[in-house]
């Protein structure tokens, strides 16, 4: 059975979160303490944490950097629950976590981003957040928007530009401390919360020397002593 950690500051979300995942089977720990978090994940090594940003002894960014910076405690998924606003998902990018969910809590989303981190080590398609001006295009339309995450398979966008599924779009983007990775990519998934619409595009084409470098981003976002 697959454990389940959530680090809280709100009773009614740990009870709602709780609820939504006890239904499917995961043994679940919670605790309203992010330092007692550490120490529940260091006895019992959790294979999925989730994480409020503003928990109020240690915020959710804080203890992702502390789990990935511990070499015994670093194998595991973070997802941290946090707002739409930029300053916060600034905050999500650089913490070393796979993704982020906003309030109110999706039931069906946060089951899936359950269920495809802890099915990653099998899958081999980790997913980091990442924070990246992109410039795209569909047809001869050029468009800009940021990267919200990232994997070898493809990426999530934000834009102002409408887009539709099964679009096919051109895209490049520069990967922190990298070099441009240029892309092609199919629209598979539209969202839109709080008035801002986000796209999964899965790679259709990316060349073999960006697929590394997305590669080598993702290991050391996961391992801050990676090489």
């Amino acid at each position: 059975m697959k454990k389940i950690l959530i680090v809280d500051g709100l009773d009614p979300f740990i009870r709602e979160e709780k609820d939504i995942l006890s239904r499917n089977d995961f043994h679940i720990f919670t605790t309203k303490s992010g330092r007692e978090a550490l120490e529940i994940h260091r006895r019992e090594m959790a294979d999925f944490i989730l994480a409020d940003l503003n928990a109020p002894d240690l915020a959710g960014d804080e203890l992702a950097k502390a789990v990935r910076l511990d070499p015994s405690l670093k194998r595991v998924s973070i997802v941290i629950v946090t707002s739409l606003k930029r300053a916060d998902l600034e905050r999500c990018a650089c913490s070393g976590a796979n993704d982020y969910i906003t309030r109110p809590i999706d039931p069906e989303k946060l089951l899936g981003k359950v269920a495809h981190l802890i099915d990653v080590p099998r899958r081999g398609d980790l997913r980091v957040l990442i924070k990246a001006r992109l410039i795209g295009s569909i047809g001869q339309e050029p468009f800009f928007g940021t990267t919200c995450n990232i994997s070898v398979s493809g990426l999530l966008l934000e834009t102002e530009k409408v887009l539709a599924k099964a679009d096919l779009i051109s895209c490049s983007f520069f990967i922190p401390d990298a070099e441009r990775v240029s892309a092609k990519g199919e629209v598979v998934r539209v969202t839109r919360q709080e008035g801002i619409f986000h796209y999964g595009v899965r790679f259709v084409e990316l060349p073999e020397w960006d697929t590394k470098i997305i590669e080598t981003y993702v290991r050391r976002h996961m391992d801050p002593n990676a090489t």
